[in-house]
């Protein structure tokens, strides 16, 4: 067997640990990884040491097993940063806008504002109000309340004690309790949906993008007239909206 070939398969089987231990949240010893490995202990010790030494494993003191390391944290904050959340949803949206007909958005959180930063409307001569770089609000929106309900809950309180609920429509919630039973609501089922809270009329169904980190980073949604979306055209909107958002998701590393 020549240099390179050992070369190659001591990278693969040093990555092999690496993907192992990802699914161990208490680690694994020489001995249990040699069996996943089937290979010998020595040879595994050795992969460890280089994996160790450049902070992709650590071992724990106390167990004496090893756990994935910081190294791989870092690594995947620098690869999130450096995807272009835009360029890598844009074919999902437009697999959504074939599929639908109907308006799609992609938007983020801008502190306590959601900011559109793409959307693609659908062939219907009714055209959307919204557009690219427009600001709206966190409460009463299809996108805003996807992203709250997914934050961790100081931040959620945090952000419903600065921003005011302001009334858009008859169906706008503008009380924080009621708001809160909503969002979690919405968290239990996946999706949201802005019932005429923000426009008279028009109606929306979205669902959050999450990060490798589990983190709410984005989100996508699906909008329309009221009279347009409802009944079996709601539903199959939800599902394709939770599907592409999830497929988004895993783009970004989300582990599910």
């Amino acid at each position: 067997m020549n240099n390179e070939v050992i070369t190659v398969q001591s990278v693969d089987r040093a990555l092999r640990i690496l993907e192992i231990l990802k699914d161990e949240r208490d680690g694994l010893g020489v001995t249990e990884l040699s069996t996943h490995l089937e290979v010998s202990k020595s040879t595994v010790h050795r992969l460890l040491m280089s994996l160790l030494k450049k902070n992709f494993v650590k071992k724990d003191k106390n167990s004496g097993k090893y756990i994935l390391g910081l190294k791989l944290i870092e690594l995947g904050q620098i690869v999130s940063e450096n995807i272009d959340i835009r360029k890598l949803a844009y074919p999902y949206l437009v697999q959504l806008v074939e599929i639908l007909d109907e308006t799609v958005h992609l938007a983020s959180r801008d502190n306590n504002k959601i900011v559109y930063i793409d959307k693609i409307e659908s062939s219907s001569s009714i055209q959307m109000y919204s557009k690219i770089g427009k600001r709206v609000p966190l409460h009463c929106t299809g996108i805003g309340k996807a992203i709250l309900a997914f934050l961790p809950e100081e931040e959620v309180l945090h952000a419903l004690e600065q921003i005011q609920l302001t009334r858009y429509t008859d169906n706008t919630i503008v009380k924080k309790e009621e708001l809160l039973k909503h969002l979690k609501s919405i968290e239990k089922k996946g999706y949201s949906i802005d019932n005429e809270e923000h426009e008279k009329g028009i109606r929306c169904v979205a669902a959050p993008i999450f990060n490798y980190n589990k983190e709410v980073i984005a989100g996508i949604s699906v909008t329309s007239l009221s009279v347009k979306l409802k009944g079996e055209k709601l539903v199959e909107s939800t599902n394709e909206v939770v599907r592409i958002a999830n497929e988004i998701s895993k783009e970004y590393g989300y582990p599910g």
